[in-house]
This record gives C-alpha cells, structure tokens and sequence, in this order.
C-alpha cells in the first residue's frame, strides 16, 4: 500500500512560524523598546514636577493610578529618580513611597515579561562569553540574593537589570520579592527629597541627598573592585567556580625508557 503523502505547510503555516520565531520576538522587543524611548523623549515626563497629577483624581484613587502610572513609565525607560522625585512632591514621603515602591515592582514585571516571553529564546544561546556565562549562572541559581543586590546598589540601570534578569532562568517570585525590598531604602531617599524639595536646607532634605550620594559612591566602589574579576574571569577558564582546571602538558617519555616514564623522571 501507498502511504498518503503529506501536505506541506501553507503559506500561512509558514508566515505564523517566521513570525513566532525567536528572532522575529527579539526583533519585536528591539521595536517596542525603540519606541518608548522616542515616546517618552516626545512626552517629556519631567513636565509632571512643574505641572503636577491631574487634578480630577485625589487621595487613594490618585496613588493608585500614579503607581500604575510609574509602573508602564519605568518599563518604556522613563528614569525612575525623576518618578520617585515626582512621587514625593505630589504625595508626601509616605503614600509616594508606598506609590514609588508598587510601580516599580509593577514595572520590574512588565520588562521582566516581555524580556522572558520575546528575547529569552533568542539571546540565551548567545551567552557565550565567560563573564556572559557566569552572571547568567549566578542569576539562574541564586535569583534572590543576586537581584536583591543589584537593587541595594543603585549601579546596574533599573531597566538592563530587569531585562538581564529575564534571559536568565530566575523565578518570577524571587525577582519581584527582591525588586519590592531592595528598591525601598534608595526610593525613600528620592521621595523624602521630592517632598522637602521646597525647603532645600532642611536636615531631612539634605540627609536624603548624603543618602543618594553614599549609595552610588559604594555602588561605583563596588564595580571598580569587580572589574578584575570579570577580566579575569574572562581569561583564564581556572579562574571561573565550576571551571575545570587545565591539565598540564604530557611530558615526552626519554629515549629507553619504559612506557610511562618521563624524562627526569
């Protein structure tokens, strides 16, 4: 018997794949990024600390909508220090926190969905390089303390360690967990400032500023120290955890010698 021949795939068939693809994802997250940031460098957001919230909107509901606000602004790029700033002068140190710190978890998600769901496929098999390989390995197996770190020191962009952090293979939980606690010590210090903006010489305005100032010293102090380590870890694959020393070079056995037997031996 004749077995039935196969239908190839239409052109539709073909025209879903290409589009699914994994490069075709990539290419519509380059796209969406491209366009927030023209978006946001038509829309000016720093109009919001001269002209303040809309006025039809007060109290609860105001917060709620300016951490949704702050969230869709943070994943199209918007600077979250002119956001938490903006938070502070328009509600106060305690609902701007409680504004700032939900947004920006709220944001966190948004990039890390996008990231995971149209660049990840893409943009693992090109983590090649070793430093590439061993940050992608420490995400991966320690997301929490790892990401909780990067949100303590404000050196890493808000925006690359989200999208960083979706290539790799961290949970959803850890990442938001340690997005919410380890954004709210450097957010206060913005919000606090933002709400005593109008008295510059005030003890609490100028304690958030040595606040902002300390954390970004430590913050540059800590990635001028682990630059050698990335070179390093570059180079020699020894250097590396988990790495597999190299095995010296076998030594050529002397004329006569038995089997085995290096010369000097």
């Amino acid at each position: 018997m004749f077995e039935p021949a196969v239908p190839s795939p239409g052109r539709a068939t073909r025209w879903a794949r290409a589009l699914l693809s994994p490069r075709a994802r990539l290419g519509l997250l380059v796209v969406l990024l491209v366009s927030a940031g023209v978006t946001v460098a038509i829309c000016e957001p720093q109009r919001l600390l001269r002209e303040g919230w809309p006025s039809q909107s007060s109290g609860a509901v105001a917060v709620v909508l300016f951490a949704a606000a702050y969230g869709v602004c943070t994943s199209a790029l918007v600077p979250r220090p002119l956001l938490n700033l903006a938070a502070g002068a328009l509600f106060g140190s305690q609902a701007g926190l409680s504004a700032a710190v939900a947004g920006t978890v709220l944001g966190a998600g948004i990039a890390f969905g996008l990231g995971r769901l149209l660049g990840q496929d893409a943009l693992r098999p090109l983590l090649r390089a070793r430093w590439l390989a061993a940050a992608d390995r420490q995400l991966s197996d320690h997301g929490f303390r790892s990401m909780l770190a990067l949100r303590l020191f404000p050196g890493v962009p808000f925006a690359a360690a989200n999208y960083c952090a979706a290539v790799s293979r961290m949970g959803w939980w850890p990442f938001l967990l340690a997005t919410g606690l380890g954004s709210v010590p450097n957010t206060a210090a913005y919000v606090v400032a933002g709400s005593r903006a109008s008295a510059p010489t005030s003890p609490v305005f100028l304690a958030a500023l040595a606040f902002i100032a300390v954390t970004g010293l430590a913050a540059t102090v800590v990635a001028w120290r682990k630059r050698g380590g990335l070179r390093a870890g570059s180079g020699a694959g020894a250097s590396l955890p988990g790495a597999a020393p190299e095995t010296p070079p076998e030594v050529p056995a002397a004329p006569g010698a038995p089997s085995g037997t290096a010369s000097g031996a």
